[in-house]
C-alpha cells in the first residue's frame, strides 16, 4: 500500500520527495514513517492498508461534507463558490443574501447557480455540487453570505481581494533609507536598550537627511520571564508588542523621584557594550508597575478610558495574552517543560480553571495588558511623526515565519498548530542534518476552518504603522519545512497558495502597506514569478546579487530587480569590515559552524578571489578610485581599504531598485554580527549588539556625514 500511502500524502498537501537548496540540488525521498506522522498530525490513521483504506475512503467523502465551506478566497471581478446540496434541489430556487462585513450592510447582487455535473453519493444520498456565479462587480473586502435555499439557511465568509499588492505613491520614485535593529540603538537617554522614543529620533533624523524608509526588526512580545531569550523572530505572540521597547520615562505616570533612583544604575546600562536583557527588563517592568499603580489611583479619567477602549478593541486576544504571562511567572504553575508541562486545567484558556486564575490575579492580569497599551501608545506617537514628517514609506516591519512553540500564540489555540512538529529548514550545505527552528506552524486545514482568522490577524497586527511589511521566509505561504519534535527527517507540507496570496494582497491594501517577501533558502520553480505578478517586493542583498549561483562576478547596480527592497546585507551577515577580514569565518570555524582547517582554508581562498571581484566592481562602476596596485595589496590582507564604506553604499545607492537600505553597521565600521545563525546565545551574543554611536552623535560622525551625503549623491 506504499502507493496509497504517498496518494493520501499528496492529497494532504505532504511532499513525498523534495530537492535541496544546493548547487547539486540533491533529491530526498521522505521515508514511510515521516509521511505516517504528518498524516497522522492530520487526523487520518495510515498505521497498516486496512487504515489506510479507510483514511482514503474519509479524504473522498470530505469535500462533500459541509453545504458551504467555511470561508472562500477569491479575486475581485471573479467572484464564484461551490454549494454542495442533495441532488433532488437541483432545479430550487437559491436565494443569495451578502453584507458587507464591516458595517453590515447589504449589497444587492446579480447571480447565476450553474450546475458543474458533479454529484457523489455520500452516506446512502446522492449529492450535487453547484457554482454559484456572481456577476455584479464586488470591491475587495469581506463579506458575511447567507444561503437560503428549501427553508434552509447557510453562512461563510467571502473574502474579495485585488490582484496585487498596494504600492505607496511615494514608491513611484527611487528611496532610501536605513534598516535598523530597534534594540540596538544606543542613546544618552535610553535605558541601555534601543526604545521608542529612539525611534521618534530615527524618524527626524532621517527626516533631516532625506531618508524615506526605516526598517525595523520585528517588534513582538517575547517571554518576559527569560528576557535573554531575546531573538525577536522567536516572539510569545505575533499580534502584540515587545514591552522592552516602552520609554519608562515617556510613561504619564513616571515621576521624578523615580529617575533618581534609577539614574546611577542607567548609566552602566547604557555604557555596557551589549544589552543586558536580564538587568534592563526586570528594572522596567518594576518602574512599569509602579506607573501602572499610579495609572489605577491616579484619577486621570481620559488615559483611563483610552486604556479600556484599547482592551475592548484588542478582545480576547489580548486577555489571552495576559492570562499567558501571568501564568508563566506563578512557580506554583510553571515548569521547564512550559505550558504544556502545566496543571491539566491551565494548559488552556477557556478552562474553569483560567478563568478562575485570571479573576483571583486580575490586578496583575490588567498589567500586563497596561503595557500593551503603552506600547501601543508610544509607537503610535512614532507614527503619527511619519506621517507629520512626510516620510514616503515610514516603518518597513517584519513579519517573524513562526512563532514560539513555548508561546501564547499556542497557547491561546492549539488546535490551530501541529502539535508535535515544528518549522525549520531541510539539508543543504551548511547543515547536511537540515535545521530545527523550534518555531510552531499552522494546520493549513485548521488553518482555513478558522476562516484564516489567525493569519488575518497577525498581518492586521505587523502592517499597523508600516508602510511596508517584510514577510520573513516568504515561501512559508506556499509551503513550510517541517520536523518532529522527536524526528530528525522533516518534510514539506503544503498551504493553500492562492488563499494566502489573496489575503496578504487584500490586507495590504486594506491597510496601505505594501509587502515584501523574503526568499533566502529553498524556492521552488516559478515562485519568484508568481510574487512579481502579486506585486510582492523582492530583497537584493550585495552578497546574493552575483552571477554563477553566487560565485562569480558582482551584478552591476543597473542589473538589480526595479521591484526589489536593497541593502548590502542582512542581519544575519557579516558588517562590511567584518566580511573584509574574514573574521566571520574564522568565528564560524572555532565555533564549529566550518568542520574542518580544509572548509576553514577553502572560505579564506574563496574571500580572497571575492575581495578583489567586489573591488573590480566598484572600480568598474566608479566609485573605487585606487589603482590596481593597491586593491592588490588589500586583496591579501593589507589593511583596510579606507573609504569602502562609502564606496559600497555608492555602488548600492546606483541599483535600479525602488527602495535602497543602509545599514548602519556598514556605515559605522562594525566588526561584529548581530546574529550568526547556526548559534544561540552560550557561542555567540545574539541579538546583544549596539551600535558604537549614540543617536546625539550620529549625525556629527564623519563616517556617517560621508556615506551619507555620498548616497544622497547618488540616490
Amino acid at each position: 500500500m506504499v502507493h496509497d500511502l504517498q496518494g493520501i500524502a499528496k492529497r494532504l498537501g505532504i511532499a513525498t520527495k523534495f530537492v535541496d537548496a544546493g548547487m547539486i540540488r540533491r533529491e530526498y525521498e521522505v521515508s514511510d514513517e515521516t509521511l505516517r506522522f504528518f498524516i497522522n498530525s492530520f487526523g487520518y490513521d495510515a498505521s497498516n492498508d486496512e487504515a489506510i483504506a479507510n483514511s482514503l475512503h474519509r479524504l473522498e467523502n470530505a469535500r462533500w461534507h459541509q453545504a458551504l465551506e467555511n470561508i472562500y478566497v477569491v479575486e475581485a471581478g471573479n467572484v464564484s463558490f461551490d454549494v454542495v446540496v442533495p441532488a433532488s434541489w437541483a432545479g430550487e430556487y437559491f436565494d443569495l443574501e451578502i453584507f458587507r462585513q464591516n458595517d453590515a450592510e447589504r449589497v444587492d447582487v446579480s447571480y447565476e447557480v450553474v450546475n458543474e455535473e458533479q454529484s457523489a453519493f455520500v452516506d446512502g444520498q446522492e449529492l450535487l455540487r453547484l457554482q454559484i456565479n456572481i456577476k455584479t462587480t464586488l470591491n475587495i473586502g469581506y463579506y458575511d453570505v447567507r444561503l437560503n435555499v428549501k427553508n434552509k439557511h447557510y453562512k461563510t465568509l467571502l473574502a474579495v481581494a485585488p490582484k496585487r499588492c498596494y504600492e505607496a505613491p511615494a514608491m513611484a520614485h527611487k528611496l532610501w533609507g536605513f534598516s535598523i535593529q530597534l534594540y540596538s540603538v544606543k542613546s544618552d537617554r535610553n535605558w541601555g536598550v534601543g526604545d521608542f522614543t529612539d525611534l521618534c529620533s530615527l524618524v527626524k533624523i532621517c527626516a533631516r537627511s532625506g531618508a524615506q524608509v526605516i526598517g525595523l526588526n520585528p517588534l513582538n512580545v517575547l517571554m518576559h520571564n527569560f528576557p535573554e531569550n531575546a531573538s525577536p523572530y522567536s516572539s510569545i505572540s505575533r499580534l502584540f508588542l515587545n514591552p522592552i521597547y516602552i520609554d519608562v520615562e515617556e510613561v504619564p505616570e513616571f515621576t521624578l523621584e523615580d529617575k533618581y533612583e534609577v539614574e546611577g544604575r542607567l548609566e552602566e546600562l547604557r555604557s555596557s557594550e551589549l544589552i543586558q536583557y536580564s538587568e534592563v527588563y526586570p528594572l522596567k517592568i518594576k518602574m512599569l508597575e509602579r506607573c501602572y499603580n499610579r495609572f489605577l489611583n491616579g484619577g486621570n479619567k481620559e488615559r483611563l478610558a483610552a486604556y479600556k477602549q484599547f482592551c475592548k478593541e484588542q478582545g480576547k486576544d489580548l486577555e489571552k495574552l495576559a492570562a499567558f504571562q501571568t501564568l508563566y511567572e506563578d512557580e506554583n504553575i510553571q515548569s521547564w517543560g512550559g505550558w504544556r508541562a502545566w496543571p491539566e486545567e491551565y494548559r488552556h484558556p477557556d478552562s474553569p480553571a483560567v478563568k478562575a486564575y485570571v479573576k483571583e490575579h486580575k490586578l496583575r492580569v490588567d498589567f500586563f495588558k497596561f503595557l500593551q497599551f503603552e506600547a501601543d501608545r508610544q509607537f503610535n506617537k512614532a507614527q503619527g511623526l511619519v506621517k507629520e514628517l512626510g516620510l514616503g514609506v515610514g516603518f518597513y516591519r517584519d513579519l517573524a515565519v513562526g512563532v514560539g512553540k513555548d508561546s501564547a500564540e499556542l497557547w491561546s489555540q492549539p488546535e490551530l498548530f501541529f502539535a508535535d512538529a515544528g518549522a525549520g529548514a531541510p539539508p543543504d550545505a551548511f547543515f547536511p542534518a537540515g535545521q530545527k527552528w523550534c518555531l510552531g506552524a499552522f494546520n493549513p486545514f485548521k488553518l482555513k476552518e478558522n476562516r484564516y482568522e489567525a493569519f488575518i490577524k497577525i498581518l492586521r497586527a505587523n502592517m499597523k504603522n508600516a508602510g511596508a511589511l517584510r514577510i520573513d521566509h516568504v515561501m512559508s505561504l506556499m509551503r513550510l519545512y517541517l520536523i518532529p519534535d522527536e524526528g530528525e527527517q522533516g518534510t514539506y507540507v503544503f498551504y493553500n497558495f492562492a488563499d494566502m496570496l489573496n489575503l496578504v494582497a487584500l490586507e495590504s491594501h486594506l491597510n496601505r502597506c505594501a509587502v515584501v517577501g523574503e526568499s533566502i533558502g529553498n524556492v521552488p520553480e516559478g515562485f519568484l514569478e508568481i510574487l512579481a505578478e502579486r506585486n510582492i517586493h523582492p530583497l537584493s542583498v550585495l552578497w546574493s546579487e552575483r552571477y554563477d549561483a553566487g560565485w562569480g562576478d558582482f551584478a552591476p547596480p543597473l542589473a538589480y530587480p526595479k521591484a526589489a527592497f536593497a541593502s548590502v546585507g542582512t542581519h544575519d551577515m557579516a558588517p562590511l569590515r567584518m566580511w573584509w577580514f574574514g573574521y566571520d569565518i574564522e568565528l564560524s570555524y572555532l565555533l564549529g559552524l566550518i568542520p574542518d582547517e580544509q572548509g576553514r582554508s577553502n572560505a579564506y581562498h574563496k574571500r580572497e578571489l571575492d575581495r578583489w571581484k567586489l573591488l573590480s566592481a566598484l572600480d568598474g562602476n566608479g566609485v573605487w578610485p585606487e589603482d590596481n596596485q593597491r586593491k592588490s595589496n588589500y586583496i591579501y590582507g593589507e589593511g583596510y581599504p579606507e573609504g569602502i564604506e562609502e564606496a559600497v553604499n555608492r555602488f548600492m545607492s546606483r541599483c535600479a531598485s525602488q527602495v535602497f537600505l543602509a545599514q548602519p553597521e556598514d556605515i559605522l565600521h562594525v566588526e561584529k554580527m548581530q546574529n550568526l545563525p547556526g548559534t544561540d546565545r552560550d557561542k555567540h551574543p545574539n541579538w546583544r549588539r549596539k551600535l558604537p554611536v549614540s543617536l546625539e552623535r550620529l549625525e556629527t560622525d564623519i563616517a556617517y556625514v560621508r556615506n551619507i551625503a555620498a548616497i544622497k549623491r547618488e540616490r
